[in-house]
């Protein structure tokens, strides 16, 4: 019988050599999972076994994978144009994708900036709202507020105003930043959609902060319109509707991360178009191009652009940038993707399958360890009672025993994630329930 080979050829000093991001590094080399090819909604695995993707490779392939438009619109760009300088020269494409996505994006967020993550558009929006201030000659108004549980990538600033201690502990001192407490509450497990209780409740806890540090210090409030990576925590109803109105009183700009909400995540474009509530200025990246090649981008209100606008017209009005803003090829990517959604009407399917996905879910309250359900759109949690003393292993081992079964998962603490790519049929979202259900069962 031919040896099945989970390494896919790789030797010790290969597999060595990769230090692997948020991963246990010495556990995953022991018996690494890996992917060798994806089509459709499944992954292909080094030893041959086909796992159904349900989180969308890690909250980006919205559209499925491997799909054709994106990778011929990546081959041609690459023929056409490799790579353009991204200061103080550009190529056409870049201002065709800005226009596209104003076009999509709420309100008058309608002046678009170019980045590579998640990461790089949390920070720059930090620093657009810091320097907004400054040149609306109001230099004190620097102070930043986040939320507990928030993520918004590893660099400093957005791990400063993130809320998930594990995300910082190793590093030392961050950023001085105020944090609002998160919405997780116990009066509000297993709602399905949003919650009912403690919105406007919990959203008031923002004067604190104010009547601790005063509005004029505070230049902005960066939250997620819901927590994914810690694990698809809601905002109650009425919630995010009131901190609009306090940082309106108080002229506090208000940043919306929808790193993981955009691009069609709840059902619209945005989560601010969903949830009603503009913001200020929203960050954007993974489904933007379906993954396929990093883009991120931050879009801002034209008033906080024009605001940039003065001095003498040679000299750059913000001193931020990356070489890879606006890459030919990741633009390409984009516009093919955007043609995707729209020529599938996919933001209109997650509205469609969102009730399927509810009830699949739901359907798990009940079993063994499950303490509390959360979903909107097409992402949802199923979070589990913490085994005593090992916080986290029981829903690691059930995400990977999921995949040893053939369903892609996502654990975050002792929570189970789930977040299909939009092209899922209905039964295999029963798939993916019942497979957790089958675990759920068996595990201690």
């Amino acid at each position: 019988m031919a040896r099945i080979d989970i390494r896919a050829g790789l030797s010790n000093e290969e597999l060595d050599a990769h230090w692997m991001p948020f991963t246990g590094n010495r556990h995953f080399k022991s018996e690494p999972r890996l992917f060798v090819s994806a089509e459709g909604m499944h992954y292909t695995t080094a030893d041959g076994r086909s796992v159904l993707d349900g989180f969308s490779g890690l909250w980006c392939s919205n559209a499925g994978h491997g799909r054709k438009e994106i990778a011929d619109a990546v081959a041609q760009q690459l023929i056409a144009l490799d790579y353009s300088p991204a200061f103080q020269f550009g190529h056409p494409l870049a201002f065709k994708l800005a226009r596209r996505l104003a076009d999509m994006a709420p309100g008058d967020l309608n002046r678009v900036f170019f980045c590579n993550s998640g990461s790089e558009a949390a920070d720059t929006a930090l620093k657009i709202a810091r320097a907004y201030w400054r040149a609306a000659g109001r230099p004190e108004k620097n102070r930043l507020v986040g939320r507990a549980q928030g993520y918004h990538g590893v660099n400093f600033g957005g791990i400063s105003v993130g809320g998930m201690v594990g995300n910082r502990k190793t590093f030392g001192p961050v950023l001085d930043v105020d944090h609002l407490p998160h919405t997780l509450l116990p009066e509000n497990a297993f709602s399905r959609g949003l919650p009912e209780h403690g919105g406007a409740a919990m959203a008031e806890r923002l004067m604190d902060i104010i009547n601790l540090q005063g509005a004029e210090n505070i230049a902005a409030v960066m939250v997620e319109p819901f927590a994914g990576s810690a694990g698809v925590i809601l905002p109650p109803k009425g919630y995010l509707q009131r901190l609009r109105e306090i940082c309106d009183q108080h002229h506090i700009l208000l940043i919306f991360d929808e790193v993981i909400t955009g691009f069609g995540r709840t059902g619209s474009a945005f989560a601010a178009q969903e949830f009603g509530v503009q913001p200020d200025i929203i960050t954007t990246a993974k489904g933007i191009s379906n993954g396929a090649v990093p883009l991120g981008a931050v879009f801002v209100r034209e008033d906080i652009y024009d605001a940039f606008m003065q001095g003498p017209e040679q000299f750059p009005e913000l001193a931020h940038g990356y070489t890879y803003s606006a890459h030919p090829v990741a633009c390409a990517a984009a516009m093919a993707t955007l043609d995707i959604y729209e020529r599938e009407n996919l933001f209109a399917r997650v509205r469609e399958l969102a009730p399927h996905f509810e009830d699949a879910l739901h359907g798990l309250n009940g079993e063994r360890h499950v303490i509390d359900i959360r979903n909107y759109g097409l992402a949802g949690a199923i979070q589990l009672q913490p085994r005593e003393g090992e916080p986290g292993k029981r829903a690691m081992e059930a995400v990977l025993e999921a995949y040893q079964r053939g369903v892609l998962l996502r654990w975050t603490g002792d929570t189970i994630a789930v977040a299909p790519p939009f092209v899922i049929q209905r039964e295999q979202i029963d798939q993916i329930a019942q497979t957790l259900s089958e675990i759920l069962r068996e595990i201690d």
